[in-house]
């Protein structure tokens, strides 16, 4: 029965809605104009993007790219990017990424420096929870961050995630180290 449950959702992965709404934010997919706001807001900062795996951007360029790959996936429904915006005056604050994979899924996010500690990402984070854990088939969602990532970890803590381990040599974040860095595991579970 198990293999069966496992199969239909690769069959028929979640659907997820091109908008979520929150009492602050509007997130929405990724749109080639978007490019130059995200590149000035977070993408080519050194201290933002000190957590991720990949570099900095150099270019508006690189940011182009970047949505195109965000694009895809939404058309290809591997991986599915919101831009996070605020309701008020349709600011770009960043990104949120989840990542279905069976009954199960993961997701990353980044944040503009400018609005940290405003509790916008706890509440991205929250609904995407909820969009995510509707479908019957999902029964999972985690999240990673790097031991030293103190802010990431509040956020996943505040959106009702439990730390269940610490991952040894687990992942590579470019800006900090070549080799394979400690990272802590988030989950949330229905």
């Amino acid at each position: 029965m198990r293999q069966n449950a496992d199969v239909r959702s690769r069959e028929h992965p979640p659907v997820f809605p091109d908008t979520v709404e929150t009492l602050r934010l509007h997130l929405r997919r990724p749109v080639t104009t978007d490019a130059e706001r995200i590149f000035q807001t977070y993408a080519q900062d050194r201290e933002v993007t000190r957590y991720v795996e990949w570099i900095p951007h150099t270019s508006v360029e690189t940011t182009k790219k970047f949505i195109a790959l965000c694009q895809d996936r939404w058309t290809h429904s591997v991986a599915f990017p919101y831009v996070i915006t605020r309701k008020a005056d349709g600011e770009l604050l960043g990104m949120i990424e989840v990542r279905p994979k069976g009954h199960r899924a993961n997701f990353g996010y980044v944040l503009a420096r400018s609005y940290w500690g405003n509790g916008f990402m706890p509440e991205a984070i929250a609904a995407i929870v909820k969009i995510t854990l509707e479908p019957p088939t999902v029964y999972r969602m985690e999240a990673t961050c790097d031991v030293e990532n103190k802010a990431s970890a509040r956020a996943l803590e505040k959106s009702g995630f439990l730390r269940e381990g610490l991952l040894r040599r687990y992942i590579i974040h470019p800006n900090i180290s070549p080799e394979p860095r400690d990272s802590l595991l988030y989950a949330l579970t229905k």
